[in-house]
């Protein structure tokens, strides 16, 4: 796993509570997930615009771009599918009325 820094999963976290707040019986957990991801390809479309001085430069690495944010996605995916079935029914037990 690469080296994070100290405060990333405080961020995330962040990200995961304004999304559990987005959920109601109108709005399903799909739907929040969809605007996440949404919004999380936006903001990287536009981190990776900022460090360019041209979009002909930008259209030179689109590809490498995509490869490296699929890939990432791909890995924090897949462990945190890994995580979820490992702790199942820790993460997911009926909650206690």
């Amino acid at each position: 796993m690469k080296k994070v820094d100290p405060t990333f999963y405080k961020r995330a976290d962040e990200h995961i509570h304004l999304s559990n707040k987005q959920v109601s019986e109108e709005i399903g957990r799909g739907m929040v997930s969809a605007s996440f991801l949404y919004s999380a390809a936006r903001f990287n479309a536009y981190v990776s615009a900022s460090g360019f001085k041209s979009s002909k430069e930008f259209i030179e690495q689109k590809e490498a771009i995509m490869a490296y944010f699929m890939d990432e996605y791909k890995r924090m995916l897949e462990d945190n599918l890994d995580d979820y079935i490992s702790n199942f029914s820790k993460y997911l037990a009926p909650k206690e009325k």
